[in-house]
């Protein structure tokens, strides 16, 4: 008799450790997600842990990137003071006012590092941008905003892909600490300028055609990393189909046990 209740409440307390079980395994999973107060601002990579003492050989991709960075300062500070006198557009004269001030910080970063590396830098805008200049001091209070936000905008568009490549290339430490900077700068200036809404996306240029398109080594991106997570990790194997075989598998274990208890 005593047997038979032990074994009844044995089977009982199987039963409902498995139901739980279960219930737990089909539950379905939620990503984790931040508390709305836990958005703060996007963190930008610092460059204060990059070594700075000129070392390294230097490539002719190297100067031409040190000059360019001068010369961005040569016509961006101007163009940015000509917002401030010449926009009707708050947001407009702030971002020229944001842009003339931060390029003068980078000029300082790039001339110095141009010292280090005994790299002459010009003293004055080159013709393509001293036409953008002269464009935007004949440009009325109704023509301004658009030049100089889709000036600058194409400019800094250009010279973005550029500072990614000496960023990943460089031998030399000095030049690859202000990739590092300028970097920072320039994607900044590029939102900046986006958030007048005003920007013509349709006359920037477009990205050249890949020579072999899907040849070459694959970057994880998120739509990959989210692939993967679904499938907990198992190429090919959804989780949902994972759940149901570790179901099945423990309704098995709960019908095996029930049967050797009542054996007993």
């Amino acid at each position: 008799m005593l047997t038979t209740r032990s074994s009844r409440r044995s089977t009982r307390w199987l039963v409902g450790i498995s139901t739980a079980a279960l219930a737990f395994v089909l539950a379905p999973v939620s990503p984790v997600q931040a508390a709305p107060g836990d958005a703060g601002p996007v963190p930008v990579p610092s460059s204060n842990g990059l070594s700075n003492k000129g070392v390294g050989a230097i490539s002719d991709a190297d100067r031409d990137f040190v000059i360019k960075v001068r010369l961005a300062g040569l016509w961006e500070v101007p163009a940015g003071n000509m917002a401030v006198e010449k926009s009707n557009d708050p947001r407009v004269v702030q971002i020229g006012k944001s842009i003339a001030a931060q390029h003068v910080v980078l000029d300082n970063l790039d001339r110095a590092a141009a010292k280090k590396l005994n790299i002459k830098l010009p003293n004055k805008p080159n013709g393509d941008q001293e036409l953008w200049l002269q464009e935007m001091r004949d440009a009325n209070a109704t023509t301004f905003d658009q030049i100089f936000i889709d000036r600058l905008r194409a400019a800094h568009g250009k010279i973005f892909p550029a500072i990614g490549t000496i960023r990943a290339t460089t031998r030399n430490d000095t030049v690859r600490k202000l990739a590092q900077e300028a970097n920072q700068f320039v994607l900044t200036h590029m939102t900046l300028l986006e958030s007048s809404n005003i920007v013509d996306y349709a006359s920037l240029p477009t990205a050249p055609a890949p020579a072999n398109p899907g040849s070459g080594p694959v970057p994880v991106d998120g739509q990959m990393l989210a692939a993967a997570s679904s499938s907990g990790g198992i190429p090919g194997v959804s989780t949902t189909v994972i759940l149901l075989v570790l179901a099945v598998a423990l309704v098995a274990g709960v019908i095996t046990s029930m049967r050797i208890f009542r054996a007993r």
